[in-house]
C-alpha cells in the first residue's frame, strides 16, 4: 500500500513539474564535447539594430535549462559561449530541445514544439535544395564576375536584368519550395516570415502577398509579423493607383 502510494505522489510531482502554462517555455539543451560554459538567449532589437542577450545561464556536465515566457513565436538565437555562430529557433511555449554540436554550430538539432520541428525540417530541406545548385550558382558567379561588376559601374540595368533572369533560374527550385511553403503549412511561423518576405520581392504583387496571407491560421495573424504584413497591405491599399 505505501509502495503505491510512493507511486502516485511521484506520478503527481512529475505531472505537475511537466505542466505548462500558457507561453511558458522550458529550453533544454545539451552540448556534448563541452561540460561547462555560458549560454545566452538572444533576441534582435527592433528594427533589426542589434541583438540583445535576454537570459544567460551556466552549462553544468554538458546540459543547460532556460525557462521563462513568451506572448506569441519569435525568432530568437542560443549563443554559446567560445562557439562561433549563433543557432537560431523559434521561441514559442512548450519543451523546446536543443543538441548543440559545438564542431559545427550550423548542425546543431532543434526541435519538442510544433513549430521548432517545422522549422528544422524546412532548415533541412532548404539545405538539401542549396547543395544540388551551389555547383551552377558558383559557375555563373565565375563566369559572370566581370560582367556584373562593370554593369555596376555604369548602371547597365539591361545587362543586370538579363543576369538576374539567369540566376532566377538556377535558384528557381529554391525559390518554387520557399514561397510555396505557406500554402502547405499555414499554420507554421515560418510561413508568415516568408509572407512579410514577399514584399521585397519583385516577382510578386500586392495581390499575392494578400492572397497568401489570408490563406493562413488566424494564430499567426495576430503575431507582430502578421500585424505589420496586414498594415502594410492595407497602407498599399490606400495608394493612389499610378496612371
Amino acid at each position: 500500500m505505501k509502495k503505491i502510494i510512493l507511486l502516485v505522489t511521484v506520478a503527481v510531482v512529475l505531472f505537475s513539474c511537466n505542466k505548462l502554462g500558457k507561453g511558458d517555455f522550458i529550453i533544454t539543451g545539451t552540448t556534448k564535447g563541452m561540460k561547462t560554459g555560458i549560454v545566452y538567449l538572444e533576441k534582435q532589437n527592433p528594427m533589426g539594430m542589434g541583438i540583445t542577450a535576454i537570459d544567460t545561464v551556466k552549462i553544468v556536465d554538458g546540459k543547460f535549462e532556460i525557462k521563462g515566457k513568451t506572448l506569441e513565436p519569435e525568432i530568437h538565437f542560443i549563443q554559446v559561449d567560445k562557439l562561433n555562430g549563433k543557432i537560431p529557433l523559434i521561441l514559442e511555449g512548450g519543451e523546446i530541445n536543443i543538441e548543440v554540436d559545438k564542431d559545427s554550430v550550423f548542425k546543431s538539432k532543434i526541435g519538442g514544439t510544433y513549430n521548432n520541428d517545422e522549422f528544422s525540417k524546412f532548415t533541412a530541406e532548404s539545405t538539401k535544395i542549396n547543395k544540388k545548385s551551389q555547383k551552377n550558382v558558383m559557375a555563373f558567379q565565375m563566369r559572370n564576375k566581370t560582367i556584373i561588376e562593370e554593369a555596376q559601374k555604369t548602371n547597365d540595368t539591361v545587362v543586370m536584368n538579363k543576369l538576374k533572369k539567369e540566376y532566377d533560374i538556377i535558384q528557381k527550385e529554391m525559390t518554387d519550395y520557399t514561397f510555396n511553403y505557406p500554402k502547405t503549412h499555414p499554420k507554421s511561423y515560418i510561413s508568415v516570415l516568408i509572407t512579410q518576405a514577399m514584399f521585397n520581392n519583385g516577382n510578386f504583387t500586392e495581390k499575392d502577398v494578400e492572397k497568401v496571407f489570408n490563406s493562413l491560421d488566424e494564430s499567426l495573424k495576430k503575431t507582430k509579423t502578421g500585424k505589420s504584413i496586414k498594415q502594410n497591405l492595407d497602407l498599399l491599399k490606400k495608394k493612389p493607383a499610378q496612371k
